[in-house]
């Protein structure tokens, strides 16, 4: 069967945390892999629905395989270069700090028999919000000459009427 690998490298986050991310969708089918990383809040989660759609992207136009036959055959978290770093701790000693990067390698496999879809995932098309011609609109329109209207007197609630600012002296 056809493959498609998919590479990123130097993520900025420790391996630990995204193999426990990248665990979930190993074997699953593009889709599911998908919706489970969609409903993931954790933070590899976004990177891994990244390379996810970066690779069955490739697949689709690079290998032309079909997207709707591809499943998640591996995946592997390998650790990357650490950034050390120092924390100034008392009487003048630091404490290192390994900041930690991941290397992840998804490997995608079309299969021939695959059960049909169970999630169907709508991407929102993006449109433009309405403020900023309600701003231009605005910003356009003469100011009236003295025709303010005077502000109506707010009703004051029971909370204001007994407990108030300042001593009532009478």
């Amino acid at each position: 069967m056809a493959e498609q690998i998919a590479k990123l490298n130097y993520l900025r986050i420790a391996p630990r945390k995204v193999r426990a991310v990248a665990n979930l969708i190993k074997g699953q089918s593009v889709n599911e892999a998908e919706a489970q990383l969609l409903a993931q809040r954790r933070r590899p989660a976004v990177q891994l629905l990244k390379l996810l759609r970066s690779a069955v992207a490739n697949a689709k136009n690079g290998k032309r395989l079909d997207p709707d036959k591809l499943v998640v055959k591996s995946i592997r978290v390998d650790q990357g270069p650490m950034l050390k770093r120092s924390l100034p701790r008392a009487r003048g000693m630091a404490t290192p700090i390994q900041k930690k990067m991941s290397h992840i390698t998804l490997v995608l496999e079309e299969k021939a028999s695959l059960k049909a879809s169970r999630f169907k995932i709508v991407v929102a098309k993006r449109v433009k919000s309405p403020k900023a011609e309600t701003v231009k609109k605005s910003k356009n329109r003469p100011e009236k000459e003295g025709a303010t209207q005077p502000k109506k007197a707010e009703k004051r609630g029971f909370f204001q009427k007994v407990f108030q600012r300042k001593a009532m002296s009478g």
